[in-house]
């Protein structure tokens, strides 16, 4: 990720509904939910559920694919995780401990342990200096 796409990324999320709506995302797992089905947890209608799905869309934050009649709507881990590696890629500066809450949340949600297992690289060992 660099500069550019990093602004993008986060000017999609800088508004409290995408926000709302990609955290529930996240929270779903690969598995998605319905665009009815968020529409109802958030009570958006579904014209301003649609606009902002689609600026979620736009930064390639989130996926969508289609059930019988549904549109199932997920996170695109891949895009979060370069995100955050972005965003921390430079961190601490030889002080571990600055990033501890980071590593020890992610390490909860199992993140974390893959990580440390390369080596503390999320990406394949493929990081891109930040900048």
């Amino acid at each position: 990720m660099d500069r550019i796409d990093a602004v993008i990324t986060l000017a999609a999320l800088a508004q409290e509904t995408r926000l709302d709506i990609y955290r529930r995302l996240v929270e779903a797992g690969p598995d998605g939910l319905a665009a009815g089905k968020i529409a109802e947890i958030l009570d958006l209608p579904s014209a301003t559920l649609s606009f902002h799905l689609s600026q979620l869309r736009n930064a390639r934050l989130i996926g969508s694919r289609r059930e019988s009649r549904s549109i199932i709507y997920h996170a695109d881990y891949h895009r979060m995780n370069d995100l955050l590696i972005y965003l921390t890629y430079n961190c601490c500066q030889g002080h571990a401990e600055v990033c501890g809450p980071l590593v020890e949340a992610l390490v909860g949600c199992g993140i974390g342990d893959a990580a440390q297992a390369q080596g503390g690289k999320s990406d394949g060992g493929k990081r891109r200096r930040a900048g």
